[in-house]
């Protein structure tokens, strides 16, 4: 089964709720890319008029995260997944719509042939970035992921 825009959304309202009540949603998913929308509204805003940081971050874990669980997926392997860490950098008050990209599809794939030939943990980095309607940067997050393949017990 492919991971879709709609199938994301959906887990989202029933897994993250928390995502999902600040406006977070899928935009578009591929093999390559995932991109995930957020309008800054009254429910997101931090005391500054601005998207709250946290909100971000959601966002952009997601666009990450949803790479990794749509590749784990259609490798038809039990394999785990966990943010070992994460990087932020804040550029410009997040306002208005702001869509976050990842372009990491590439290093799942890499790390996952890993992970299933070796039988050993594997650990990468993906970046999300985040514009703004005017195409500004407003944040860059950076996300390790762990990936390992689940023992047969």
């Amino acid at each position: 089964m492919k991971l879709s825009p709609s199938k994301l959304n959906s887990f989202l309202m029933l897994k993250l709720p928390s995502a999902w009540l600040c406006g977070v949603r899928v935009k578009q998913i591929d093999q390559s890319q995932c991109e995930i929308g957020v309008k800054h509204r009254w429910i997101n805003q931090n005391p500054f008029n601005s998207m709250y940081f946290a909100v971000q971050a959601m966002a952009a874990e997601l666009s990450t995260g949803a790479l990794v669980m749509n590749k784990i997926q259609q490798s038809d392997k039990k394999i785990s997944m966990l943010v070992a860490q994460n990087k932020a950098v804040f550029t410009k008050k997040a306002t208005g719509k702001i869509k976050f990209t990842c372009y990491d599809g590439n290093k799942v794939n890499q790390a996952l042939e890993r992970t299933v030939k070796t039988g050993e943990g594997e650990t990468f980095w993906m970046k999300s970035i985040g514009l703004n309607e005017d195409g500004v940067e407003v944040s860059v997050f950076e996300f390790e992921w762990t990936v390992k393949l689940k023992s047969k017990q």
